[in-house]
């Protein structure tokens, strides 16, 4: 298994903090922010290779990070080639970009660089491999305002998607997708599938609303918690909490 991080994000909204340091290597409780989610995938036996997708503009900030790192599973940077909120690749643009460089013909884990998270990846991997199909990872809210900030999923019995929906004012559940999925090899090329019929190559979630539809994707209902960190309090929240 492959494992990619998204980081090619600008996160204007913590400007001027994000002006010159990406956000995933902003420090929360004495590390950087990807530093949590790299110990988390070292956990995942089956994963071999993590692959970190940036933007130009602050390719050599991860490339400087990895090489201090010293981690056991080999890290590689890649630099998408963009320089402008303008200009990006999207994330699925920047997965499909990683995919076809690295020519990755493996299971494949992927995770936005800016998301901190309690939950066991040992356990979400496990659930992946005892279904046996494409997985994403699921959180209950029981506040019904703050559920509509987020892609909302309703599941069967059998914890299958059914429905997915972006930010809906009148949710069908209270779960929420984050942006940690885990698919299988025979789902890879169908990323190239879904961008060349001309869909939309940003959020990640995107292509789930589309996956849905094509083939059984699951939900690995986390038991712990996953921090989005957007904003100024966003962050001030999690170096609280982590701190």
């Amino acid at each position: 298994m492959k494992a990619i991080i998204l980081v090619a994000g600008y996160a204007t909204r913590l400007y001027p903090l994000t002006k010159t340091t990406p956000k995933p290597l902003l420090n929360v409780g004495g590390k950087p922010i990807i530093n949590y989610i790299v110990e988390q995938i070292n956990t995942v036996k089956a994963v071999d290779e993590i692959y970190v997708v940036s933007n130009h503009k602050f390719a050599e900030n991860f490339v400087e990070w990895a090489n201090k790192l010293d981690n056991p599973i080999p890290i590689s940077v890649l630099d998408d080639g963009t320089s402008t909120e303008e200009t990006r690749r999207g994330a699925i643009g920047d997965i499909q970009f990683t995919i076809e460089e690295k020519k990755i013909d493996d299971d494949l884990m992927i995770i936005a660089g800016d998301n901190l998270f309690t939950y066991s990846l040992e356990e979400y991997y496990n659930y992946f491999k005892e279904k046996d199909d494409d997985c994403v990872c699921v959180k209950q809210f029981d506040d019904p305002e703050m559920i509509k900030q987020l892609g909302v999923v309703l599941l069967n019995e059998q914890n299958r998607i059914i429905d997915f929906e972006e930010k809906p004012q009148q949710p069908k559940s209270n779960k929420a997708a984050f942006a940690t999925y885990i698919y299988k090899k025979s789902t890879v090329p169908m990323i190239k599938q879904y961008l060349d019929a001309g869909n939309k190559p940003d959020a990640p979630g995107n292509f789930l609303a589309w996956l849905y539809k094509q083939k059984d994707v699951y939900a690995y209902i986390m038991n712990g918690e996953c921090y989005d960190i957007g904003t100024h309090k966003a962050l001030e929240e999690v170096n609280r909490i982590f701190g």
